[in-house]
């Protein structure tokens, strides 16, 4: 296993080096410049590329006149494509290819061809590593010290990117790729997230030619606040096994394989952030089942901790004489303390995170597969990141069927109370969230949590590149 010291938004200036962009390379044409058929690359000098003069000859007579048309922009030769993918509150112990339990076979495929990284930083919150990993920039230079629910009127923490903090859509756009980002997109001013607009700060205002996601923090995934573009849709009517996780890779697949289909010597840019697993945990039945079936959780959250951890060391990822920080007892209670009622409650609520974050690898996988399968995947460059912060800890120790009830001033929802929503837990009838022990194992081998920047339990993550 071999390992970097990338921080996260570092991918971003990679891609522009393997795109060709912002480098002063010779261009390269092909055809006769004038004809329509004509292309080029640009220097990347100046972004957006200057207009090239025209080449052509105007007179009084309009048949001794010679048009010329200026050349298509296309990448470099060999540019790659480009899957990016992030997921969600997920921390350090979550994804077996890093020691975690939750089978994550899509990172386990990248990282088994390529490169493990473990060494990856976050900025412990959403809207700030995102804006990060976009823009190539320090968040607070592209506006986002804050998530966008919070943005305020100063520099830094507006919720506001800059033209001139260009993202990797419209640097790649404008270095002639195929753009699209599929999934959350928390990098809009909430002020600016209606269909009134402005759009100029949506996917597709900022280079990203196609967008299919929400605008926010978090979506239900039975039945999200879905745009396509800037058009909301509503494909789950009528529908009601319809999941945005899977409705998310099935709208991926279609737009590579249309782009591929259209044209399959322009490569495509895609970035992939599902919602998982950011609360609300919404798997399918199916995965529930299969989670369920293997009893991960049954010893609870401080005995995954040690496991976890002991897998990390098999890995090599931690030292072997490493120790573990004690057990915050005073915050989180120990799981031989728990009633019985307590303990039955938290392992169907991590049941159904695991279930949630194993289920959205896989439909990671199947978007990967669908590139093989297009016979793509050696000219694809995967980049697959674990988690844009920490795991989250907003369910407090007991948990809650309701992630927003602490906005509404209800707190510490009894277990017995819980109870009531046990049978449904994970389905449409829940905005569900787990208890923050749960948590804390998910961020083995360190501690606390996502919103803690102070420890690395909030901030570092892992990356597979492939």
């Amino acid at each position: 296993m071999k390992t970097n010291r990338w921080l996260a938004r570092a991918s971003v200036l990679t891609l522009a080096l393997l795109s060709g962009a912002g480098t002063a390379s010779a261009q390269q044409v092909t055809g006769t410049l004038g004809s329509p058929s004509a292309t080029t690359t640009i220097d990347g000098k100046q972004l957006p590329s200057p207009a090239p003069e025209f080449g052509g000859k105007i007179t009084n007579d309009a048949l001794q006149s010679q048009p010329w048309w200026a050349p298509t922009v296309v990448p470099p030769a060999e540019a790659p494509n480009v899957l990016l993918i992030i997921t969600d509150d997920a921390g350090f112990g979550v994804p077996s290819t890093f020691g975690g339990v939750i089978p994550t076979e899509a990172m386990d495929r990248v990282a088994a061809s390529g490169l493990s990284y473990t060494n990856i930083h976050s900025t412990a919150l959403c809207s700030p590593t995102r804006a990060a990993l976009i823009t190539g920039r320090n968040h607070h230079s592209a506006g986002f010290g804050v998530i966008s629910e919070q943005s305020t009127g100063f520099p830094g923490y507006n919720s506001i990117i800059p033209q001139d903090k260009a993202t990797i859509g419209r640097i790649l756009l404008d270095n002639g790729y195929s753009t699209s980002w599929f999934g959350k997109n928390h990098n809009t001013p909430a002020f600016e997230a209606s269909q009134s607009g402005p759009f100029d700060q949506w996917p597709s205002g900022m280079g990203f030619e196609y967008f299919y996601g929400f605008v926010g923090g978090d979506a239900n995934q039975w039945q999200p606040n879905l745009f396509r573009n800037t058009t909301q849709i509503y494909p789950f009517d009528g529908k009601p096994e319809w999941n945005l996780v899977t409705g998310m890779a099935d709208d991926a697949i279609g737009w590579i394989s249309n782009m591929h289909q259209i044209n399959p010597s322009k490569p495509f840019f895609v970035k992939y952030a599902p919602g998982a697993t950011h609360a609300p945990h919404h798997p399918t039945k199916e995965w529930m089942d299969k989670i369920e079936a293997m009893h991960l959780f049954d010893d609870g959250y401080e005995a995954l901790r040690e496991r976890i951890f002991a897998n990390q060391k098999k890995m090599g990822l931690v030292p072997q004489d490493a120790t573990l920080t004690p057990w915050p007892a005073d915050m989180i209670k120990p799981w031989d303390q728990l009633t019985d009622i307590e303990k039955k409650l938290f392992i169907r609520q991590v049941n159904t995170f695991a279930a949630y974050a194993a289920y959205s690898d896989h439909e990671i996988g199947r978007v990967i597969q669908a590139v093989e399968d297009l016979g793509e995947l050696e000219d694809t460059l995967i980049i697959y990141i674990n988690g844009d912060n920490g795991t989250i800890a907003e369910g407090g120790p007991l948990g809650t069927p309701n992630e927003v009830a602490f906005f509404n001033g209800v707190n510490m929802i009894p277990a017995e109370d819980q109870m009531k929503w046990y049978d449904v837990w994970g389905t449409e009838m829940t905005y569900n969230h787990m208890s923050a022990g749960w948590s804390w194992a998910f961020d083995t081998p360190f501690d606390w949590f996502k919103q803690n920047a102070s420890r690395l339990g909030g901030i570092r993550q892992n990356m597979a590149v492939s």
